[in-house]
């Protein structure tokens, strides 16, 4: 039994999240525990992150100079178990743009539940593969950020 409210559509959930993807869960995400196994999430956490990406031209960075991005780090917050059958809603959003990379942020609803399931954060870099280092996020994309997440984007800026 919960104490927490659960509204009657589960993207409330996700309000602030600009890009959201609706996955159903397979049998086969499962483990022998009977629930979603953790590294399921993230594979969720890169669909969400990959759409975001694509919306915001974030893959097509500058690929005649093999300039892309480049996942840093990934992180997850498990806060309840998803079994099958069940549907979830993953948002992704931008919380912090650095000069060389942006936080992204990300919540999995479960719609069978009707709460949030985990919340975790990954860095994505814009990275040089010929010359192995990071590179400066170009202003087109740091306008597409702002024009997506509806605010102004500096080195700390946090979404409210």
């Amino acid at each position: 039994m919960t104490t927490e409210s659960s509204p009657a559509n589960p993207l409330a959930l996700l309000e602030g999240f600009p890009i959201h993807v609706c996955l159903p869960v397979q049998w086969g995400d499962q483990d022998a525990f009977g629930h979603v196994n953790n590294t399921v999430y993230l594979r969720w956490f890169e669909t969400a992150r990959i759409a975001y990406s694509d919306h915001v031209g974030l893959l097509q960075v500058d690929q005649s100079q093999r300039l892309a991005p480049i996942l840093a780090a990934i992180s997850c917050n498990y806060r309840r178990q998803i079994k099958f059958p069940d549907t979830v809603w993953v948002g992704a959003r931008v919380s912090k743009v650095g000069r060389t990379s942006l936080t992204m942020q990300h919540r999995v609803v479960s719609e069978r539940q009707r709460l949030i399931a985990a919340e975790g954060d990954s860095v994505v870099v814009t990275f040089d593969y010929q010359s192995q280092k990071p590179v400066p996020i170009p202003q087109e994309l740091r306008n597409a950020l702002v024009q997506i997440e509806g605010r102004r984007l500096d080195h700390e800026t946090q979404p409210a």
